[in-house]
């Protein structure tokens, strides 16, 4: 049990690392469109290893725990949004991203679905 709790815990990081990848890698597409090709090749290479890592994460565990742990993208471009592009934080996405946190909390944490 300990093993498998460790390798769900190694397709976590990776997950949690893929979706790092990929929202920076959009973040660039954003910042390509008024900006340098660079930022648009940047882009492309961020999310495409955030893909591969995606796809090795995916030993790793059980797909109905990993896969939403990609939804920390979700609340990274939130905090990406008002940092870099200076878009406004309010409330009501901080309480998002409190949900979203909070959901990832509970499935990390999870047994799984055979219950060991």
């Amino acid at each position: 049990m300990r093993e498998k709790k460790k390798r769900l815990s190694k397709g976590i990081a990776r997950m949690l690392a893929s979706a790092l990848l990929t929202c920076c890698g959009q973040l660039c597409w954003k910042l390509s469109a008024g900006g340098p090709v660079l930022y648009l090749l940047a882009g492309f290479g961020l999310y495409g290893l955030g893909a591969l890592l995606m796809m090795d994460a995916m030993r790793f565990g059980e797909l109905s725990i990993l896969h939403p742990m990609l939804g920390a993208g979700y609340a990274l471009s939130v905090v990406l949004g008002a940092l870099v592009l200076d878009e406004k934080m309010s409330g009501t996405k901080l309480a998002g991203i409190a949900v979203i946190t909070a959901g990832l909390v509970c499935l990390g944490s999870s047994k799984g679905a055979d219950g060991q």
